[in-house]
């Protein structure tokens, strides 16, 4: 990840990553978009229970 996206997912606490961001490289919609895929992260308990499999399951396939 670089420039504007680097320095969201470094505000989050969150280093050493690799990304790409396809369409727009303009700074402002980049981090907007980096925000909102942050905020629809889920947990993997709410994974397994929407699609009502076990937690191990979600993790192995």
């Amino acid at each position: 990840a670089g420039g504007a996206m680097r320095a969201v997912l470094e505000s989050a606490g969150i280093t050493d990553v690799l990304a790409k961001s396809q369409g727009s490289s303009n700074p402002h919609n980049v981090v907007k978009a980096t925000m909102d895929a942050l905020l629809k992260m889920r947990d993997p308990i709410t994974v397994a229970q929407n699609r009502g499999i076990s937690l191990k399951k979600v993790f192995e396939g």
